[in-house]
């Protein structure tokens, strides 16, 4: 699929009188920060499009779809735990999505629901900015859903990683993830999720680790003690409410970099914007609608 053209103007465009509604799908998603910052952005560029919270369980998730085509959603983005099931009822997949076999954004192109994946950048454009080199590094991902299989894709464009670690406990899940890590050049290597002095040794081990699991979401206490954690490391933790997990603790107890999950949200945010409206996205807008004015925490 061709790369979306962007129109790079700064300026604010004149008012848009059509109404257009964007929505977010997920279970849990009570907790989502996506409609304060694309409705900020909407509001800065005097468009009339508004984007709202949908939870959809597990269950739920080919009925919702079809209501969304009902209602002629003009977009929307899916988020845990439907990135991966998201491919069997949409219409078409651009190459990412494809590759990734997971889905984060959707657009309505004149009734055909076309699946973009967003995360991919959301997740790599941080890890960049600390990292700029990846040779001969070893990495563990948390995780084996939709954001996984993102950092994967995102990672195999990276020239001479060692290994990518990969834990999960639903061992079916695990397999398909090594498989598509494998398939994409990466030497990836599953681990068991219960073994936690093996985890603690590969940790401790890795340059980069990244959370792509909901643990966390509910406070909950990181499979990753700080002792697990080397101060030289990266420590990424997709989970952005609360902004400080208890991963993301234990990281700071043991001096290593962090990388907050609103900083994914934001990434991944400007581009499903720019893919739904064909406009550059007004980031620091954005940026601040997420934030506050008191900035981002250090």
């Amino acid at each position: 699929m061709s790369s979306l053209s962007v129109d790079t103007s700064n300026q604010k465009v004149a008012a848009d009188k059509s109404s257009k509604t964007f929505c977010i799908i997920g279970d849990p998603v009570e907790h989502s920060f996506s409609p304060l910052m694309h409705n900020a952005a909407f509001k800065y560029l005097n468009l009339n499009y508004s984007y709202i919270a949908f939870k959809v369980k597990v269950n739920e998730l080919k009925e919702s779809v079809e209501s969304l085509r009902d209602i002629n959603v003009a977009g929307f983005n899916v988020t845990i735990p439907h990135k991966v099931e998201i491919t069997r009822y949409i219409d078409r997949l651009s190459d990412e999505a494809s590759l990734a076999g997971a889905v984060n954004t959707v657009k309505n192109e004149n009734g055909i629901f076309v699946g973009y994946n967003t995360d991919i950048y959301g997740l790599m454009a941080p890890i960049e900015e600390r990292l700029p080199d990846f040779e001969c590094i070893e990495i563990l991902i948390l995780g084996a859903g939709g954001s996984s299989r993102a950092a994967l894709v995102g990672l195999s464009r990276k020239k001479n990683i060692k290994s990518v670690f990969v834990v999960n406990r639903d061992k079916q899940k695990l397999s398909k993830i090594i498989e598509l890590g494998n398939t994409l050049g990466l030497n990836c290597v599953p681990m068991e999720y219960a073994d936690d002095e093996k985890l603690s040794q590969i940790s401790t081990r890795c340059k980069l680790i990244i959370n792509t699991t909901s643990v966390g979401l509910a406070n909950e206490k990181s499979l990753l003690s700080s002792d697990s954690i080397h101060s030289e490391s990266i420590v990424f933790d997709i989970v952005y409410k609360p902004i400080m997990t208890n991963l993301l603790e234990c990281a700071r107890s043991a001096h290593a970099k962090v990388i907050f999950g609103y900083e994914m949200l934001l990434n991944q945010g400007y581009k499903s914007f720019e893919i739904w409206t064909g406009l550059k996205a007004p980031q620091e807008v954005m940026r601040k609608a997420l934030l506050g004015i008191f900035g981002e925490p250090r």
